[in-house]
Order: C-alpha cells, then sequence, then structure tokens
C-alpha cells in the first residue's frame, strides 16, 4: 500500500482552464516527489450540468499536460449506491433530517431575521429541524420534493463525545487567511448544509468524503477557495467513522486583476492555450512550477 496518495478530481461541467492545469501539476508533483500515486477522479453527479465530450477533454487535457495517474479513472455517477449507504449511517445516527422547504422560503425565512443567519462559505447560514413525525408522513405521501440536511450542531456534539474533545484537521499548506498547522474545525460555519437531495441521492460534500476515503487518499491538495469545506468535511469523516486525511491548500491562479478563472474563461482553457501555440512546458513557468 501506497504511504502517499493523492488526487485530482474535476467535474466534466466544461473545459479546464489554467488553474485546473496548476492544481494538478501541483498534485502530481507530490505524488512524485513522495513516491506516491495520483488517483483521477471525475466527479459527474450534476447529471443535468456534466457531459461526457467535457470528461473526454479532461482525459486529454491532463494527458497533454503530461500527467499520469492510476487507472481507472473513478467516476462518481457509477458509485450512488454506496453515496447512499453513507447517507443511511448518518440516519442511523440521526444527524440528518429531511427539509421540505424550497428555496424561496428559506430565502423569505432568511430576509425576516437576516441577523440570526450570517452568511457562510455557501451563503446564510441557515438551520432547520425535523419535521413532527406525522407532518413528515403527510408530506411524503404527498410526493413532497426534499433535501436532506444535516443537523450540525447535533453532530458536532457526538463528534467531541466520540473524539474526546473538539475536531482538528491537519494543514500542512495554506487556507486564504494563512492558516496552517493543526486547525479547529468549525463546521457550525454552514449552518445545517445540504447533504443529499431527494432527485440525486447525495451532494458534492457526501461524495467527495466517501470517496476519499473509499480511494485512500492520505493527502488532499486542492485551492484554498475550498478551505472552509474542510471543515464540513472533518465532522462528516468524523460522522462516518473514516479516517481524516492531511490537507495542503495551494494559492489561486489569477488574471492580471487578480480574478481567479472559471470556467467560462475561454480564453485560458487548456484546449485554447494549446492550440494558440502555448506548450506544456511554457504553461508550468506561466504559472511558476518551472
Amino acid at each position: 500500500m501506497n504511504a502517499f496518495v493523492t488526487r485530482f478530481a474535476p467535474s466534466p461541467t466544461g473545459l479546464l482552464h489554467l488553474g485546473h492545469a496548476y492544481s494538478a501539476w501541483t498534485a502530481h508533483d507530490a505524488a512524485r516527489s513522495a513516491g506516491g500515486k495520483l488517483i483521477l477522479r471525475i466527479e459527474d453527479i450534476d447529471r443535468t450540468r456534466c457531459k461526457a465530450a467535457f470528461e473526454q477533454a479532461i482525459y486529454e487535457d491532463l494527458a497533454w499536460l503530461g500527467l499520469t495517474w492510476e487507472p481507472p479513472p473513478r467516476r462518481q455517477s457509477d458509485h450512488f449506491d454506496g453515496y447512499t449507504q453513507a447517507l443511511e449511517k448518518l440516519r442511523d445516527k440521526g444527524v440528518v433530517y429531511r427539509c421540505f422547504k424550497t428555496r424561496k422560503e428559506i430565502a423569505d425565512e432568511i430576509a425576516r431575521a437576516p441577523h440570526l443567519t450570517p452568511d457562510g462559505p455557501e451563503g446564510p447560514q441557515y438551520v432547520g429541524a425535523m419535521l413532527a413525525a406525522h407532518e413528515e408522513r403527510s408530506l411524503l405521501a404527498e410526493g413532497a420534493a426534499f433535501a436532506w440536511r444535516l443537523d450540525t450542531s447535533h453532530a458536532v456534539r457526538i463528534a467531541e463525545k466520540t473524539t474526546a474533545g473538539p475536531l482538528t484537521f491537519t494543514e500542512e499548506g495554506a487556507g486564504p487567511k494563512g492558516e496552517h498547522g493543526t486547525i479547529m474545525a468549525t463546521p457550525e460555519i454552514f449552518g445545517d448544509p445540504v447533504i443529499a437531495r431527494k432527485d440525486s441521492g447525495t451532494s458534492y460534500h457526501l461524495a467527495s468524503v466517501y470517496d476519499d476515503a473509499h480511494q485512500g487518499v492520505t493527502h488532499i491538495i486542492r485551492g484554498e477557495d475550498l478551505f472552509p469545506a474542510t471543515h464540513l468535511h472533518r465532522l462528516l469523516q468524523a460522522m462516518l467513522d473514516l479516517p481524516a486525511p492531511i490537507y495542503r491548500h495551494h494559492r489561486l491562479i489569477t488574471d492580471e486583476t487578480g480574478k481567479r478563472f472559471a470556467k467560462r474563461d475561454h480564453a485560458v482553457t487548456i484546449k485554447a492555450l494549446r492550440e494558440s501555440g502555448e506548450t506544456h512546458s511554457s504553461l508550468r513557468r506561466r504559472v511558476g512550477l518551472a
């Protein structure tokens, strides 16, 4: 078994850009330096936005960048059964509940008491509650849509009893404010986040945590924009009895104005840069990896 396993996990919702190249190279270089391995994971749980053409483009772009990974790549859409099992475990522990409120209803509730819902990484820190059993049965009988939300405060209490103290994670890189070393996990910044939906059965948070554990990932190397998610992921790891990997968050690649790249920035997609005459060596120099 390799002592060092990391991963690159893009979503096929558009073409990869220069920022993706930097992140993929950073993970690949770390694995090679440690004598470990890089895993490629295709995070395609969004069956509306994810396209086969974009997935194929990911393979072509990464190969052109000179990256190699442990075959075969893991496609999340092939593993919904595993995510369902993880959700069932959270249900068994009583740390998730069905939320039947629409986005508009939640927005209206927040507007009435904005002082009770400070902003978190994914918007206002909405905190709900489980419905009475008879109300829930009635809505389920009607076929009402719902989302599974994590009862964060309850989960934190259970986790702290299990670990005999506050949850922490190890950061070997740096968060957006320079966070480094042993970090106190504060998943409360998310409020009660959506963990799964009736129609999809999972979320980025649940699927990512499940896959990292089941793929034996020891080091998670990714952009500092995902640093806040680590607080929530650490709690999910504790609730699902999964190991806690080491984290290395890295800087983001931005344009000359300091704006981070997005998939809609077609001029800096790897495909466009390749077609303009750039080489993977010139791109490595451009992002400071030469």
